[in-house]
């Protein structure tokens, strides 16, 4: 993924050592719900000239317990040039107490290389604290001088939730002569909001008492509910590339000509590697064997090196050594294709849970993440490059449902990337069970999953037997497992649709009640636990539509009758469907199985009408069927 400089993380500002903290003065609202309390998020940027930004950092953390310790975690990220200065930090306790002072010197310096990184240019200084009682307080601050200044961190209250601020401002000091264009972004929620002051040589914007954001059950991410402020220079320095971003098209052609063509440079080798897959058929056809051969010779390798890591490395280089990040994969992949003389645009995008836009008015160089479109007169071919497991043409829930900036020769393009309905997210579940006498049940069963549930049972794709075995058996808890094994799993990686099927037999499945036996309708399903809030304060999120659809056939013993069984059931409701229906054929019992999630947004007055809803399909799912010994 690409590197980022994550130095609003820490925010900036001027600087304030004489004040002690004691705990007491935290008003008690910004205790509640928090790990950890912002007590001054200080940071104040200074833009020199085009290529030299200098940011002033003074935070004061309270932290309230052990959980809250990562909120006040000491580090400074930073790469080869820039200039790190008045290091300070000092530990105070829960009365306001010094306890220990720490200085540049105490910290240590690392190659900031990450899990999956191979190789960067990044570094970080950090300082371990181990702390001996709760809470405690740390004051924080340094100077850092960066000549990069594509990057001006946004001005957000905080990024996680059990953390509240108390005070913080963000002071932006424009002394460079260039134009600086800033944006407000309120809360859709009214959660907090942001007061602006000063002029255009010196702006000031500043957060006061914003309260913790709560862990809550289907909370959006907290960039979704927070007010943000975000800033962008017009003219700009990267690693001694300088460009204009007035607009996306200004933009898009800096970025095509600074990070694209340079290694958009195929090789003889290359040429003769596409020549032998003899290619044929239609273009879709031709880009799936192209996209499949480069999964099979490739992995993902994290490189955080070339023009402050956001230039992929060259095709030539990913063909020889086998491996690239999502930049180099994917601009190797566009080279297989303009071989082949298929266009493709190389797209930057916000890879996460949260389905993160860029704005088509307010142009920054952003995103954390890469892929390739081809288009064709049938429908954008959306292509994943970092994985050798994905399917062709298909997107994870992390990529869909946003935009994407499409580079182009002359300029940016915003495209959006596809959203998967309900029945594309889908599980199709087909189970014969057998009732014993003994109440337990043998059963076989084919499982088929598309969409995002194909992402979530990738899982199984490098296990070993025993492991899928063991992982199937914990996602399926609602039955007691005498034994369970996993055969014939597919990841059918042409049509995206992982499948396998399963037997099993598992205990206690049915219960007798004098000459008869109870069992429920549905075998299997999610048995989460929902709860109604009666003081709900924020929206809840349904991040992806899904359908399952299951079909059941019980086998019932031979000399046992149907003597009772549910009516059939519709529930609708603004969040969803649900049906339940029976047919009896002499000793089977078919049952039909169906539910459909909305994704969106919904209101907090709202919330408890959806855990209703799922209660109910939850216990309809549990409604029971009786048979009686003849």
């Amino acid at each position: 993924m690409m590197k980022i400089l994550c130095i609003g993380a820490l925010s900036i500002a001027s600087l304030h050592f004489a004040q002690t903290y004691p705990v007491s003065s935290i008003p008690e609202s910004l205790k509640k719900n928090a790990n950890a309390v912002v007590r001054k998020d200080f940071m104040t940027v200074q833009i020199n000239k085009i290529d030299e930004v200098r940011y002033q950092s003074n935070t004061v953390t309270t932290v309230l317990n052990k959980d809250g310790d990562e909120k006040a975690l000491l580090y400074i990220p930073y790469k080869k040039g820039n200039s790190i200065s008045n290091v300070k930090v000092t530990i105070y306790d829960e009365s306001g107490k010094k306890v220990k002072s720490y200085s540049k010197s105490d910290f240590g310096d690392f190659a900031n290389n990450s899990q999956g990184v191979f190789y960067s240019n990044s570094r970080i200084m950090a300082l371990s604290y181990t702390p001996t009682q709760y809470p405690y307080t740390v004051d924080f601050s340094y100077e850092i001088t960066n000549e990069n200044t594509i990057f001006i961190p946004d001005f957000v209250p905080f990024s996680s939730t059990k953390t509240s601020l108390e005070e913080a401002e963000f002071r932006i000091i424009n002394k460079s002569g260039i134009d600086l264009r800033t944006k407000i972004y309120p809360s859709k929620y009214n959660y907090a909001s942001v007061n602006e002051s000063g002029d255009t040589a010196v702006k000031v914007y500043s957060y006061k008492n914003v309260k913790a954001v709560d862990e809550a059950d289907l909370l959006p991410q907290p960039e979704e509910i927070l007010p943000k402020v975000s800033f962008a220079l017009t003219k700009f320095n990267l690693e001694g590339k300088q460009g204009t971003l007035n607009n996306w098209t200004d933009f898009g052609t800096w970025y095509y000509n600074n990070l694209i063509q340079p290694v958009s440079v195929s090789t003889p080798t290359i040429k003769a590697e596409v020549a032998a897959l003899q290619l044929q058929g239609s273009t879709e056809e031709k880009v799936k064997k192209l996209y499949q051969y480069m999964q099979a010779k490739t992995r993902y390798i994290f490189v955080g090196l070339g023009i402050g890591g956001w230039m992929p490395m060259l095709p030539d280089e990913v063909h020889k050594k086998g491996y690239g990040d999502c930049k180099g994969l994917t601009n190797y992949m566009k080279t297989l294709l303009d071989e082949a003389g298929i266009p493709s645009y190389y797209c930057v995008i916000n890879s996460g849970v949260s389905q993160i836009s860029f704005d088509k008015d307010f142009p920054t160089m952003g995103g954390n993440h890469a892929i390739l479109m081809v288009p064709t007169e049938k429908g954008n071919i959306w292509l994943e490059n970092t994985s050798q497991q994905f399917a062709y043409n298909h997107l994870s829930y992390r990529t869909t449902d946003r935009n994407v900036l499409s580079v182009k020769k002359n300029g940016i393009e915003l495209i959006n990337t596809p959203i998967y309905t309900a029945e594309q997210n889908k599980e199709k579940q087909s189970l014969k069970i057998i009732l014993n006498e003994d109440n337990s049940i043998s059963g076989a069963g084919q499982f088929a999953f598309s969409g995002s549930q194909y992402d979530v049972n990738l899982l199984y794709n490098n296990l070993s037997p025993k492991d899928r075995n063991d992982l199937l058996k914990n996602r399926i808890d609602v039955l007691n497992f005498d034994k369970i094994e996993m055969k014939n799993y597919i990841n059918d990686r042409d049509l995206a649709i992982a499948k396998f099927e399963v037997d099993f037999k598992a205990l206690n499945y049915s219960k007798n009640a004098g000459s008869s036996m109870i069992f429920r309708s549905v075998p299997i399903f999610t048995n989460e636990i929902y709860k109604t809030e009666e003081n709900r304060e924020l929206p809840f999120e349904l991040r992806q539509s899904f359908e399952d659809d299951f079909d059941i056939s019980f086998i019932i013993p031979k000399n046992y009758k149907i003597d009772e069984m549910p009516n059939d059931v519709i529930l609708n409701s603004e969040f969803g469907t649900y049906k339940l229906s029976f047919v009896k054929n002499g000793e089977e019992i078919k049952v039909n199985r169906k539910i459909r999630v909305n994704k969106g947004i919904y209101p907090k007055e709202k919330y408890n009408d959806y855990i209703n809803f799922r209660k109910k399909t939850i216990n309809i799912d549990n409604s029971k069927i009786l048979i009686t010994k003849i």
